[in-house]
């Protein structure tokens, strides 16, 4: 049975998230990224969609020696996350590492894999007819091959970008744009966190003089 899914890029839409939050004086702890209330998160944007499935990426993790407190909040984080979105229907796909790779005296963790998983997905179902609308929330112009290849099919693919710097090569690649607004981030994150209204008021005042300064 033929559907429309939605694919998102795990670390990127988190980085994402987190970017708008910390702009707006919210995120102050990585942790609470993982208590995102979806279904408020999409409910405004996607409301056009029938969606059938919701697949949620991220990388495998791995503890290293040498950053063992560190990667052991990473595995906390990806769990508590992982809870968070079967909660909420989401399927959680592992796939490709988080490698800690050395850069000059720091220790950084970087991912691969996951943008190969997702373009394999989406021309795997797009070929088995599997697949009719394809709402992809990424930021990975790697990806832009397998959207091509896909749409040759007849799949329709949608974009779901942020309002913060959209990819404007997925924006030309795709058959439409959606853009998730820094309120519409805000408000799902203030519902989870049970937040006053007076304090989302304010934080978004805050990210309106900061976009016009």
């Amino acid at each position: 049975m033929s559907g429309c899914i939605l694919f998102i890029d795990g670390e990127n839409f988190l980085h994402k998230i987190e970017e708008v939050l910390k702009r707006s004086g919210l995120a102050k702890n990585k942790t609470d990224l993982a208590l995102i209330d979806f279904d408020r998160l999409f409910k405004q944007p996607l409301k056009d969609f029938r969606i059938q499935r919701k697949i949620f990426y991220v990388a495998k993790l791995h503890l290293h020696p040498d950053t063992k407190e560190k990667s052991q909040e990473l595995i906390k984080f990806q769990r508590k996350l992982r809870n968070n979105l079967i909660k909420h229907g989401f399927e959680f796909v592992i796939s490709g590492n988080v490698r800690a790779q050395s850069v000059g005296k720091k220790i950084v963790f970087k991912e691969k894999g996951v943008d190969v998983k997702i373009a394999v997905d989406l021309v795997s179902l797009s070929c088995d007819k599997k697949l009719t609308t394809a709402i992809l929330c990424s930021s990975d112009s790697d990806l832009q091959p397998a959207i091509k290849e896909v749409r040759e099919r007849k799949t329709e693919v949608v974009y779901l970008g942020f309002e913060n710097n959209p990819n404007k090569g997925l924006t030309y690649t795709t058959n439409r744009t959606i853009l998730l607004r820094n309120s519409e981030i805000v408000e799902s994150y203030i519902n989870n966190q049970g937040l006053r209204s007076d304090e989302l008021k304010k934080s978004l005042r805050s990210d309106d003089l900061k976009k016009n300064s």
